[in-house]
């Protein structure tokens, strides 16, 4: 059994998923009507974006609330909140973001690692791309922005999860680099269900709510193709450049095009073309074979107007006792070395 007077307080303590502030603060509470048998109650909120996921969450929240504390069913309605009220509010958020990564006030530079399909070897190439540039001395940290498929936590056999410290998640550590990734906020490998807006918000978190401290390098390794979330990193980082991973396979260069266009398409500079697992060197003999043919990373930069910077044989890290890393390379590893080659070409690149 409710009153009109007990919806009103249920509700003056929700924020507004946009602004962050109560409905008492906004004045979002529009109307509420309680049926005579104070079973139904109907309710009319405004926020400042209507008719998004959002907003589908916020309605869940408000008839979970009302539904525990009595009411038998929910009637919600929506509208947006008048241009004032948003412009009072705002300035908050936009301080917000400019304190962070996206805010433009630091010197940590942007590298999205892209390709056009998965299974050749993206998130290894983002790895250890990292792991090389700290190396050679550098900040670094991991955006893994593959929210469908993230894999970069098992790769570096990173087994803790991040913190809050007040208002902030602290990223983990592995290898002197920073990593963020969805895998840290699902439990038991759990599938991601969520929609692109879901999608955006969590990634705009992943610049604004982590503590990532002084950085030279974020690295973000994006889902294959050319879907909602990599629309949404070229939309917040206009400055960032990208590296397009491919193998040797003429069909897989010429889907990992499409992610290069998108990336010219948007102003962003293709820093070059990293041809993964471009042949297998036989220990025995010493001979290459070409396992998925050759040329496909040459046409590849050929179209896109830029150069291959690395092209990585088919191997296996050492195995090391003690050290869980199944995808992280030993600096003294062919391949570790040859990470090593690409950092140092990207640095030239980025600091030229």
């Amino acid at each position: 059994m409710l009153t009109k007077e007990e919806v009103l307080e249920l509700l003056k303590p929700i924020k507004d998923p946009f602004l962050h502030r109560t409905f008492e603060e906004t004045n979002g509470i529009v109307d509420v009507n309680v049926k005579e048998d104070r079973k139904h109650v109907s309710v009319k909120l405004a926020i400042a974006k209507i008719n998004t996921a959002e907003q589908m969450q916020l309605q869940q929240e408000v008839v979970a609330v009302l539904k525990r504390n009595g009411a038998s069913t929910v009637g919600l309605r929506f509208e947006q909140l008048p241009d004032e009220v948003i412009q009072k509010f705002q300035p908050t958020a936009n301080k917000e973001k400019e304190a962070s990564l996206l805010g433009g006030n630091h010197n940590t530079k942007f590298i999205s690692i892209a390709s056009g399909k998965g299974g050749v070897g993206k998130s290894t190439v983002t790895v250890n791309l990292a792991v090389s540039l700290m190396r050679l001395g550098k900040k670094v940290g991991i955006i893994d922005a593959d929210i469908y498929g993230f894999s970069v936590p098992d790769m570096m056999g990173i087994d803790k999860r991040p913190v809050v410290r007040g208002n902030k998640i602290i990223p983990v550590e592995r290898f002197g680099v920073k990593v963020i990734s969805m895998g840290f906020f699902v439990e038991d490998n759990s599938p991601i269900i969520w929609r692109g807006p879901m999608l955006g918000k969590m990634l705009t978190s992943f610049f604004t709510e982590v503590e990532w401290g002084e950085l030279d390098y974020l690295l973000l390794d994006l889902p294959p193709g050319t879907g909602d979330v990599a629309l949404d990193v070229h939309e917040l980082l206009p400055t960032s450049r990208e590296i397009i991973v491919t193998i040797p396979h003429p069909s897989a260069a010429f889907v990992a095009a499409r992610a290069g266009q998108m990336a010219l398409q948007t102003n962003h500079e293709i820093l070059g073309v990293v041809e993964n697992m471009a042949y297998y060197q036989s220990q025995k003999t010493g001979e290459k074979e070409y396992v998925f043919g050759q040329g496909g990373g040459d046409k590849l930069a050929e179209v896109l107007k830029t150069k291959v910077i690395g092209r990585l044989p088919l191997m296996q890290p050492y195995e090391e006792e003690d050290v869980f890393a199944p995808s992280v390379y030993q600096e003294d590893h062919p391949l570790g070395q040859e990470y090593r080659r690409i950092a140092a070409k990207v640095i030239a690149k980025m600091e030229d």
